[in-house]
């Protein structure tokens, strides 16, 4: 009898997520500690708090909430990113990087339908905050949705290579 692939469409949705979702959030996070484009190789303590001014443009926190929020997030993305990579707990990390990534999302499209002129503080080159970021960022909320739903929905069931053979 033929074994079932492994492989289907929410099992390489799962994939393609981890990597795309966990490349993106390891460079974000390692950008924002150390490649800044305002100042060459500073100190984290200064890239930080160059991140802060970009998190406080965004005008939605109080000034505690932006600091912690500037000297936190940078070091989560790079943890998720990792742990995403690796695949360990899937379901766990899947949820958390689609609930941060529909945050931020929330904060765009709430900042574009505003019209602020900001840079979208993504990563170390200055950005501006236009159609286009809006748009990468709800395929990428869209990604991230679709690799939990599917990461919950394949766990249901045993994985093909480990699922024993009725006689």
């Amino acid at each position: 009898m033929m074994q079932s692939s492994p492989f289907n469409f929410r099992r390489v949705v799962i994939w393609i997520g981890r990597l795309i979702l966990g490349g993106i959030f390891l460079y974000a996070g390692y950008s924002k500690l150390f490649l800044p484009t305002m100042h060459p190789h500073p100190p984290i303590g200064i890239a930080l708090s160059l991140f802060a001014l970009q998190v406080d443009s965004y005008q939605i926190l109080p000034p505690w909430a932006v600091s912690a929020v500037a000297h936190t997030l940078p070091f989560a993305e790079v943890g998720l990113g990792l742990l995403l990579l690796i695949g360990w707990q899937l379901r766990i990390w899947a949820t958390l990087v689609s609930l941060v990534m529909a945050g931020f999302f929330a904060a765009v499209v709430r900042s574009y339908a505003l019209g602020l002129n900001i840079n979208c503080g993504c990563f170390a080159n200055p950005e501006p905050l236009d159609r286009m970021t809006v748009i990468r960022d709800g395929a990428l909320v869209t990604l991230a949705l679709l690799m939990t739903i599917f990461a919950f929905m394949e766990a249901r069931k045993p994985h093909p290579w480990t699922a024993t053979e009725s006689a």
